[in-house]
Formats: structure tokens, sequence, C-alpha cells
């Protein structure tokens, strides 16, 4: 699977200000069609409705955390498949193994720049 920039990106955290990061850093990159819900209901709920070519996600949310939806794309026959990227401030090596074993593509530890974004992107594509 290449790295496609047209791809829609569905980017879930609940604080608006690392939303707009996210945006612009991947606006940076070379996608345009960015799509954000404040937590892993609502993106369950866009998911649903729209095909994603990747997520990227924030841990530490409520009511549902990011951990939590992953497990819910995952099990999710439709979705299964998602790339699926998991960003948080907590370096926590039993956090990186959980969201490992429930199948996440890769990590990424806050803060972050454009290079990073883009590196974990591409690894996701080109595994």
């Amino acid at each position: 699977m290449s790295l496609d920039l047209s791809t829609p990106v569905l980017v879930v955290d609940d604080y608006q200000t690392m939303v707009r990061i996210l945006r612009n850093l991947l606006k940076q990159i070379g996608f345009n069609d960015v799509d954000d819900a404040s937590d892993g209901q609502a993106a369950l709920e866009k998911l649903r409705a729209k095909k994603y070519g990747l997520v990227i996600s924030d841990w530490n949310m409520a009511p549902m955390t990011g951990y939590e939806l992953l497990q819910q794309v995952r099990a999710d026959a439709e979705l299964s498949a998602l790339p699926f990227i998991m960003v948080t401030a907590e370096a926590k090596t039993e956090n990186v193994v959980a969201a490992k074993k429930a199948g996440v593509n890769n990590y990424i530890v806050k803060p972050f720049n454009a290079e990073t974004l883009r590196s974990k992107i591409s690894a996701v594509f080109s595994a």
C-alpha cells in the first residue's frame, strides 16, 4: 500500500489545539482531506459514514479513549484493515505494548514535527 496524499485522514483528539496542530502538519506533508472527531465515539460514527485511509488518534480521551477506539476499529470487519497511528504524551512501555497488541500500525510520542509525522505515516504505508 503506497502513500496517497489524497487519502482522507481522520484526526481524533479531544484537545482542539492538538487537532489544529495535526491538521497543519498534515497539510505541510500534503494531505488536504482531513476531518476530525473529539472522541472515540464521534470517530466511530465518522468512520462508518465515510471511507478514510488513515486514523491518527490521541490515546487519552473521554468517554472513549484512543485505545478503546483502536480495539473497536480492529473488531469491525469493515474497518479492521484501516491504518491507525496512536499519538500520546506518555512514552510508557506498557502503553506501546498494549497498542501494538491491539493492532496499532504506528505510535508517535508528543511533541513531534512534520518530518516525524511524515516518516511514521510513510512507515505505515510501506509496511
